[in-house]
């Protein structure tokens, strides 16, 4: 028969148990806290129940178990416990004699509960008070929070609850009403940064103090999980110090250099730079979600150094001085609404490869379309873009900056001016000789570029002359056969900025103008025309009051035509003037033919081609 000896000569036990805090003194970054029950204890304000609650890793359980050593010790209630005596030992191994730890998440039921209230009454051994540590209290049930509401409103005098909780909202307002609560924080990167220094120390591990900070960076404002990160990554040897890019491959992170060029491709407009660098990274291992999200961090680091003040930056953005430089020489390449474009495009990617399953598409894809840049133009290219769209009549160089002297040459005949309102160009800026340049010369100054607030184009007004208007407004619809139908069966009735009546002769036209698609062609034109956005238009049929604009622009004929049914297509809207023929009536309405009275398949080639009859 063979006997094994299992044991082993010492066990390892894991740096974020070794250093696990042992006295209020040694807690990391919670100062609010300690203060709190150093002074309860010292003025013996012991409450029966206490509720810690506060981000995973920020030191709760560790503190319910500070708290019942200091209760339960030979020398207690003190604020620094011998750590020798009975009580102080098995608190320190965790063995339930007067200090019980329950996980809530394997205890929820009633039953459980119901388990713990039946020991209330046993008196403690060693120490003074039985203390009941309840982790993770908002997996109980309501069933068993209920059960235990009656126990925390009046425990017997030597039981003491201290329940600790990530989950706060919930818990039952019965439960939190009836403990004292303390609010762990996230403890701060500096503060993670030097607990790590000085157990690297202890431990002889030789570790750079910016691979320190990435682990710091990483945890969350979690001191657990920064500590065993530390424990992880301590393996890697001791023959040169541990760097970022160690950290940065253990944790599956891009490295501040890659991240930098990433962005400088983005900045240059260069997809092809971006996808080079995206194939090389992602061939590292790197998943698509931590691409976006280190970028996504990296925008965010930019941004700030891009918008606080230098002397704030060391604390915002936790890197050393020299990646610091670079990350401030690079914001200045960019505008602050092109950062948060960025950073806003970034997020929407994120969320969308974190649904699909096809990830690596999306990361492409979201690298090309950030690296088109040259979208999100600057302020100063909007400012000149907006200057030329407000002197559509000005002859601008391209070359000559916005602020610069603009020089506009007006004809001084009014004959050209009326040649080519007749002629729709009436917005063309026309060429006289050089006498009439030498004559009139307008000189037109722009104001300095001033972006805040950003200035708003102003409504062009053409509702001086209705027929100028009129001219303008066909001038700006996009769709030939549209354009055709209302210089046939429309007449302008008022045409400003504030409101567009038109009346159409055709009731069937009419529908189409109402509800059809030639409806937003027409409210294009006139937004175009104005220079604004849903604008008013009124399409109606003709009523007596209404003033026939078309016919005194428009020569009127009464011609014979054969009794033979013709469709002519809108695409022949170009004939001479002298043989667009309008019936008139009254001399105010112009009589429509009847449809009734022609067969089904004319009526169909009529609508399908937007045509018109002339009888």
């Amino acid at each position: 028969m063979f006997c094994y000896n299992y044991s082993m000569e010492k066990t390892y036990i894991p740096l974020y148990r070794k250093y696990r805090p042992q006295k209020l003194e040694e807690l990391v970054g919670q100062e609010h806290i300690k203060n709190a029950l150093k002074n309860a204890i010292e003025l013996g304000k012991i409450s029966h129940a206490y509720l810690f609650t506060g981000p995973r890793g920020t030191g709760k359980t560790s503190t319910a178990r500070i708290l019942a050593k200091s209760l339960n010790c030979k020398n207690g209630p003190t604020i620094d416990p011998c750590g020798v005596c009975e009580s102080c030992i098995d608190i320190t191994n965790t063995v339930p004699i007067d200090v019980i730890e329950i996980d809530a998440a394997s205890n929820r039921k009633v039953e459980d509960t119901q388990n713990i209230l039946e020991k209330i009454l046993y008196a403690p051994v060693y120490g003074k008070y039985k203390i009941y540590i309840i982790d993770e209290v908002h997996m109980l049930s309501n069933t068993a929070f209920n059960s235990l509401l009656k126990t925390l409103e009046e425990p017997p005098e030597n039981v003491i609850f201290i329940l600790a909780t990530t989950e706060v909202h919930k818990v039952l307002d019965t439960i939190k009403s009836r403990c004292q609560r303390f609010d762990f924080r996230r403890i701060t990167v500096s503060d993670i940064v030097s607990h790590l220094r000085y157990i690297s120390d202890n431990e002889g591990i030789n570790i750079s103090d910016d691979a320190l900070y990435s682990i710091a960076k990483n945890s969350a404002g979690g001191m657990r999980d920064s500590v065993a990160l530390l424990d992880q990554i301590s393996v890697l040897g001791s023959d040169k110090p541990i760097s970022v890019d160690d950290v940065n491959q253990l944790l599956g992170r891009v490295s501040f250099d890659v991240l930098h060029s990433i962005t400088d491709s983005i900045i240059m407009s260069s997809p092809n730079d971006a996808i080079k660098l995206l194939q090389e990274i992602y061939n590292n291992g790197n998943e698509p979600v931590q691409i976006l999200s280190n970028l996504l961090d990296y925008l965010r680091n930019l941004l700030v150094a891009k918008s606080c003040r230098k002397e704030l930056l060391p604390e915002l953005i936790n890197i050393n001085q020299l990646h610091l430089d670079s990350l401030s020489a690079q914001s200045e390449k960019l505008e602050t609404h092109q950062i948060i474009a960025l950073i806003d495009k970034c997020a929407d990617y994120l969320r969308e490869i974190k649904q699909t399953d096809n990830q690596r598409l999306w990361l492409e894809v979201a690298f090309i379309d950030l690296a088109n840049l040259s979208e999100n133009t600057t302020l100063a290219e909007l400012q000149r873009r907006i200057s030329l769209l407000e002197s559509p009549d000005a002859e601008i160089d391209n070359s000559v900056s916005v602020s610069n002297t603009l020089k506009v040459n007006l004809p001084d005949n009014a004959d050209i001016i009326k040649s080519n309102e007749a002629a729709k160009s009436a917005d063309v800026s026309v060429s006289v000789d050089s006498k009439a340049n030498e004559n009139v010369t307008l000189n037109k100054t722009t104001e300095s570029l001033d972006f805040t607030p950003m200035p708003k184009a102003q409504r062009t007004d053409h509702s001086g002359d209705i027929k100028l208007s009129w001219s303008k407004l066909l001038d700006n619809i996009s769709s030939l056969p549209t354009k055709s139908l209302l210089k046939q069966w429309a007449n302008p009735v008022v045409i400003s900025p504030d409101k567009v009546v038109i009346s159409i002769n055709s009731e069937n036209l009419l529908k189409q103008f109402i509800d059809g698609n030639k409806r937003r062609i027409l409210v294009e034109a006139v937004n175009n025309l104005f220079n604004q956005d849903n604008s008013n238009v009124i399409v109606r049929l003709p009523i007596p009051e209404d003033n026939l604009i078309k016919v005194d622009t428009v020569a009127v004929q009464t011609v014979d035509l054969p009794q033979k049914t013709s469709v002519v297509a809108d695409h022949k809207e170009d004939l001479p003037d002298e043989q667009e023929v309008l019936s008139i009536k009254n001399d105010s309405e112009v009589v429509e033919p009847d449809n009734s009275m022609r067969s089904d398949s004319v009526n169909m080639v009529v609508d399908l081609f937007e045509g018109k009859i002339l009888d």
